[in-house]
């Protein structure tokens, strides 16, 4: 995509801010994915991942999911990040999970323009790509169970990207389906 592509979804930015929220399960490239379209829309990028607390990643290395009970104040704590970054029109990337809808739902926050682009492929893409990561606290086990949590996003504000492509061509599409969104 070049700049005169972007051009209407980044003066749109000026006067909204864009919250794309990257989501699926653990292992579908949400936070390359986030990192790749910050940089190209010249704003910050999140990984919930890093609004954890150290409880709930020792929870999950151990090889135990989270409970929704376990979830609910570390979304909060995300949505309370985002109403901030908003009242100071600041846009941003979120990689996400977004397994339950209640989830979110709390994340649509009325201050600024959120989508949600759902990243979804195969389980056994998603497991070969899990065991090439280094250095992270979900492991490969919990993939399954990120995958009976995930409630089908159905939502008017989610767009599907299916992640058997290179990710040039993920982000380009991710791009185009953003602007044609807002």
């Amino acid at each position: 995509m070049n700049d005169s592509d972007q051009t209407p979804l980044l003066s749109h930015l000026s006067s909204t801010p864009l919250m794309v929220i990257v989501m699926g399960v653990s292992g579908c490239g949400k936070t390359t994915v986030a990192q790749s379209l910050a940089s190209q829309l010249g704003i910050q990028s999140l990984d919930a991942d890093d609004f954890h607390s150290e409880t709930n990643k020792a929870h999950m290395a151990s090889g135990l999911p989270l409970t929704d009970d376990m979830r609910l104040p570390w979304v909060k704590t995300l949505r309370a990040h985002l109403e901030a970054l908003s009242r100071t029109h600041k846009s941003c990337t979120l990689a996400f999970s977004g397994l339950r809808k209640e989830h979110r739902d709390l994340l649509r926050i009325s201050e600024a323009n959120v989508r949600f682009l759902h990243l979804h492929g195969s389980k056994e893409l998603i497991l070969a790509r899990m065991k090439t990561r280094e250095d992270h606290f979900m492991p490969t086990s919990l993939l399954d169970s990120q995958f009976a949590a995930l409630e089908a996003p159905n939502e008017h504000d989610i767009i599907p990207l299916d992640i058997d492509q290179p990710l040039n061509q993920l982000v380009e599409n991710a791009l185009i389906q953003l602007k044609q969104s807002l």
